[in-house]
């Protein structure tokens, strides 16, 4: 067998419950396997646990045991955590140099890697420049140049625009062949008829294992995006967490932004946005779409005065709020209540944080340090951490990923209440169900709709 769970338990150190309870789960040699459930059910810990990662790099509490045979390569949820080098080329390399490959082998294997995964971009460019879908190929090229015996993907596609992540999977099932695979998603519906079995796991236990055809029938929790449920309805916060203390309209003319990236090699200067005209006004939620790296990032760092404009015009907001696509960027506490509290305690704001807890699903998790969340519960804090001082700019960049239906009701529904209580609120998101008043249509960093 090549990956076995025994009974295995884990508690991360200042953990309120297990995040595993007793799993007993095996996967065969060759088999591809799609791990599925409700947002902090356990699958990202799951794999962590597979590749050694749990009791070294997570600190926690462990019991039973995960045995695995073979080399492993993993693509974890946060593709940033896997970035060891400056430059494509070299990142990418750092896995079969490692195996002590021949220069030539190594070079090869990574060309190979950057051409399976679509990434758009020469050996030289600078890591650091990329957006967060491309960061996402970059790593999973990183785990495909090892040849691994048994690859891991965390949400490999989630950060991908629908034709990318399309090509994203059939890069991935060509270069697995017979190999083990452990794919964890909630929008699973492109894996389904490429997998042999679907786990569903619910607060850290098995509630089904079985067929692909067995899986579409049975009784599995609401929480997940099964193909045919309806989109969930968002959920109304009460306005008195949302609406804004001072409502703010922004306006740019011919926005023009450079990401500039310096190194000790030299410094890389990226086109990012282009003559960007756009106003952003209270009671509406925009929303910035297209590609993957077509500068929807950068416009809202721009929009928000968190990213000085090359030229153009943009009347900086005197107070926003900022969701980053990363979560762990913004946290600055070591308690969930405590994240909750900062923002609103600096400018001296009264907050209800039980009342914020329960509004993004995380009652109950006050006391528990923010790492040591779910990808998907990480960011409804980042959410509701940028909220809590009810800014009249919001700005969140992919608000909605790694959600199961019931969160992602959670998540629409504050960014739609604080719209509609007055709050100027813009997304950059690849969510055709997240409800918005209107898109801005971003290609190659220029708006085209």
């Amino acid at each position: 067998m090549t990956i076995a769970f025994r009974d295995f338990s884990w508690t991360p150190v200042h953990g309120s419950r297990p995040v595993l309870d007793r799993l007993d789960l095996t996967v065969a040699p060759g088999e591809r396997l799609l791990l599925v459930g409700p947002s902090g059910s356990g699958k990202s810990t799951a794999l962590h646990a597979v590749a050694g990662a749990l009791g070294t790099t997570l600190v926690g509490e462990a019991s039973g045991s995960v045995e695995v045979e073979g080399r492993i390569g993993m693509v974890t949820q946060n593709p940033s955590s896997s970035i060891v080098a400056d430059r494509v080329g070299r990142d990418v390399a750092f896995g079969p140099e490692n195996l002590g490959l021949p220069r030539d082998e190594i070079w090869r294997r990574v060309d190979e890697a950057l051409a399976a995964v679509g990434l758009p971009h020469d050996r030289d460019r600078f890591t650091s420049a990329l957006s967060g879908g491309e960061r996402h190929r970059l790593a999973l090229a990183g785990a495909l140049a090892t040849r691994p015996d048994v690859l891991l993907l965390d949400e490999p596609t989630s950060m991908l625009d629908p034709v990318l992540a399309e090509a994203t999977r059939d890069a991935v099932l060509r270069v697995v062949g017979g190999r083990s695979l452990v794919v964890v998603e909630h929008r699973f519906d492109l894996w389904l008829e490429h997998v042999d079995r679907v786990v569903v796991l619910d607060a850290g236990r098995v509630v089904f294992d079985g067929s692909v055809r067995d899986f579409r029938v049975a009784a599995v929790p609401e929480a997940l995006w099964m193909p045919g449920r309806p989109v969930p309805v968002p959920v109304e916060v009460p306005a008195d967490l949302v609406r804004p203390v001072e409502p703010i309209t922004v306006s740019a003319t011919d926005l023009v932004v450079d990401q500039v990236t310096r190194g000790l090699r030299g410094t890389e200067r990226t086109r990012a946005v282009r003559g960007l005209t756009v106003e952003l006004h209270p009671e509406t939620l925009t929303a910035f779409v297209g590609p993957s790296g077509a500068g929807k990032s950068t416009a809202l760092l721009a929009l928000g005065g968190l990213i000085r404009p090359v030229s153009g015009r943009v009347d900086p907001p005197s107070e926003i709020g900022w969701c980053p696509q990363d979560p762990e960027l913004g946290f600055v506490a070591t308690s969930v209540r405590r994240e909750i509290e900062a923002t609103p305690h600096a400018l001296d704001r009264a907050v209800d944080v039980d009342a914020l807890l329960e509004a993004v699903g995380l009652a109950g998790r006050g006391d528990d340090h923010p790492y040591r969340l779910s990808g998907g519960e990480q960011r409804r804090l980042a959410l509701a951490a940028s909220a809590a001082h009810r800014p009249g700019l919001l700005l969140a960049d992919e608000p909605t990923v790694g959600q199961d239906r019931g969160t992602w009701a959670l998540v629409a529904g504050w960014l739609g209440s604080a719209a509609r209580h007055g709050a100027t609120v813009a997304v950059a998101t690849h969510d055709p169900d997240l409800p918005r008043d209107r898109d801005v249509l971003l290609q190659a960093g220029e708006a085209v709709s």
